[in-house]
């Protein structure tokens, strides 16, 4: 049976707006992260011909900016290495969690907000990381969800892809939190690792898709946030 491996990246480092928990700032990569995306070429084209596998001809993007820039710099840079044409697709369904109608406001004013209305009550010191927890305003989602949501894209775009055409890797570029979260979804990571993984800018995760659904991890890191540290994805 052929193999089927999903490669999921998160995006090289863009300018995020301090203190604004919103993940869908429209900002592009920094140069610290083109140089990253053109790392990342690097590192997939070693990781393909090491295990002998065939990209899947397309790479799914997020639609945010960041992923897109990203996504489309690592497609130019194999489509030379591997003299194949590679084409990006983007998605809203790989984005990172939305907070909905609060989207780019600062942690103190989402919060006056929440404090000021009488609708709502105070949210957990920690709400920003909690997994469960969702903003009580249209349009937003807890980590949980906008993991589920991903989780649902990479699953139907795997069983989509033939069972018996070779082993291929597929190329999912997105966002760290909204990753983690799918890959609990999908069995890859326990509830507990959540708040004690990140993952690397654009260094991939590997996991292998299985035809009854279920799947494992292959190869790559995730980063171990340190204790205490900021959540930042």
């Amino acid at each position: 049976m052929a193999r089927l491996i999903a490669a999921l990246m998160r995006h090289a480092d863009y300018q995020q707006w301090t203190d604004v928990p919103s993940a869908h700032q429209p900002w592009p990569l920094n140069a610290a992260g083109e140089q990253q995306a053109l790392q990342s070429v690097q590192i997939m084209y070693d990781t393909i011909m090491r295990n002998g596998w065939t990209l899947v001809p397309s790479i799914d993007a997020s639609r945010l900016l960041r992923a897109w820039q990203t996504a489309t710099l690592l497609s130019d840079g194999l489509a030379r290495l591997l003299q194949v044409t590679l084409t990006v697709e983007s998605y809203d369904a790989l984005a990172e969690r939305s907070v909905g109608s609060l989207a780019n406001l600062a942690i103190a004013q989402i919060e006056a907000i929440l404090h000021d209305d009488p609708r709502f009550s105070a949210p957990p010191e920690d709400w920003k990381a909690d997994s469960h927890y969702c903003l009580p305003l249209q349009g937003a989602e807890s980590l949980m969800q906008a993991g589920e949501r991903v989780a649902a894209h990479v699953s139907q775009t795997m069983s989509a892809l033939p069972a018996n055409d070779g082993d291929r890797i597929k190329v999912f570029v997105g966002h760290g939190a909204a990753f983690r979260h799918a890959a609990f979804h999908l069995g890859v990571l326990q509830a507990g690792q959540l708040r004690q993984l990140s993952m690397f800018h654009c260094r991939p995760v590997l996991i292998e898709y299985f035809q009854d659904g279920q799947w494992r991890h292959v190869e790559g890191d995730w980063k171990i946030r340190p204790q205490n540290s900021r959540f930042g994805d």
